[in-house]
């Protein structure tokens, strides 16, 4: 007719050790995963990181190719200019010819530094990312190593285990655990 007394108590507490027992192996696998979700991160934020830096080197060889076209370009301006000035019998060294071949100087030294100063702006940009990332993988990796699965599944163990012994303590002093009781 049902089980008696005693036996309700005893399939209650396995239930409970059982769910215990579920517990502390639960703990250690999700300590686990987090562990590996931080390790993961990490290692993204480092590719991440060389990505950036790969950008800034971009960036550079873009401004120095700036320069090169930069220098070639008022190379040949003043070139052409000089040739004008010359075909026309102008003296190149004095007066507005000279003011005219300092001026297209000027211009180029202004755009050389404007290209230089842009390339290491942008790769700045991109060299504070790359810190930033690196600082975001050491952070998870800092993070994960702090996190220890047995010791999550200990807490989670002695945890459980109390409050099954709590739940026998209950169980015995009222005396669902005597075998002269119970119908």
């Amino acid at each position: 007719m049902g089980l008696q007394a005693g036996q309700f108590a005893a399939a209650a507490m396995a239930a409970q050790g059982a769910g215990v027992a579920s517990s502390t192996v639960g703990s250690y696998y999700s300590a686990k995963q987090q562990q590996s979700a931080l390790n993961f991160q990490a290692d993204m934020a480092d590719i991440n990181a060389r990505m950036a830096e790969s950008g800034a080197q971009t960036e550079l060889a873009k401004g120095q190719q700036q320069v090169a076209a930069i220098t070639s370009k008022a190379g040949q301006v003043k070139g052409a200019q000089r040739a004008a000035m010359a075909a026309n019998g102008i003296d190149l060294g004095e007066g507005n010819a000279a003011e005219v071949q300092t001026t297209t100087d000027l211009t180029k030294e202004v755009d050389m530094n404007t290209a230089a100063a842009n390339a290491v702006r942008s790769a700045w940009g991109y060299r504070a990312q790359e810190s930033n990332y690196q600082a975001e993988a050491a952070m998870k990796r800092g993070t994960a190593g702090g996190i220890s699965p047995w010791g999550s599944a200990a807490t989670s163990l002695i945890g459980g285990a109390s409050s099954v012994a709590s739940t026998w303590y209950g169980l015995n002093k009222s005396g669902a655990f005597d075998k002269k009781g119970g119908k």
